[in-house]
């Protein structure tokens, strides 16, 4: 049986004493997945991506990645798309390429750079001059190109116009780390879930109102997962 690529339990996090984030958050995640975090602006999505890369601090519970506790070793598993982008605006597309080559053993520059030769982007182009949504599909890309074993992508299509998302969803299918296990935050339902293996809806204080298998589930409910998505959290009004 393959080890779980991420392991959760009884993880809990406050920014403001008694107002949890997230309150005895478990789950364990097997590899091979495409995995979808869904639900509500403030629910913890994002919050629990920082956790797992170490960019937060737990206030109890524990965080197990390729069967080793979270510490800066485990990071070197991970790829992390932000929600928001990063990058040095004066940088050029390529310095990107040359940085990420530099920083992370397992990054494929041949990869980065056929990706963006599918976008028309000009790898000598700088980053200010780019538009907002463009910014974006680089930094994912930058992203994808690793040879990780858990990527984190935090609203990866929520800056994008909807004739780039189909786009942004090949490339999340067709260049990461079979492996691996993918984990997607949005609340943008619909156009995620064509690509989702499993799904977790989740709610305020990161309690999880329903999971499983996205396509099974879709057939035993007969109703898309935006459509349950909007059933449960209409049905649980504090969510």
């Amino acid at each position: 049986m393959n080890e779980p690529t991420l392991v959760c339990r009884h993880l809990s996090k406050s920014y403001v004493p008694g107002l949890p984030v997230l309150e005895d958050f478990n789950c364990s995640l097997a590899p091979g997945k495409i995995i979808g975090l869904l639900g509500p602006n403030g629910c913890g999505k994002s919050t629990l991506m920082k956790l797992v890369c170490g960019l937060l601090v737990p206030n109890g519970g524990e965080i197990v990645i390729c069967g080793q506790p979270q510490s800066e070793a485990t990071n070197a598993f991970i790829s992390y798309l932000p929600e928001r982008t990063y990058f040095n605006t004066w940088m050029k597309v390529e310095d990107l390429i040359l940085y990420f080559s530099d920083f992370y053993s397992d990054f494929d520059a041949d990869a980065a750079h056929r990706m963006l030769k599918e976008l028309g982007v000009d790898p000598t182009a700088r980053l200010k001059t780019l538009s907002k949504g463009t910014k974006e599909k680089v930094q994912l890309i930058m992203v994808m190109a690793r040879k990780a074993k858990l990527y984190l992508l935090d609203e990866p299509i929520a800056g994008v116009d909807p004739a780039a998302r189909d786009y942004i969803l090949k490339t999340i299918i067709g260049n990461y780390n079979k492996e691996a296990t993918v984990v997607i935050t949005t609340h943008l339902i619909y156009d995620i879930e064509p690509v989702l293996d499993e799904f977790a809806f989740l709610g305020f204080g990161g309690r999880i109102l329903m999971a499983g298998d996205a396509k099974k589930t879709r057939v035993k409910e007969g109703k898309t997962l935006d459509d349950l998505f909007r059933e449960v959290f209409r049905c649980s009004r504090s969510f």
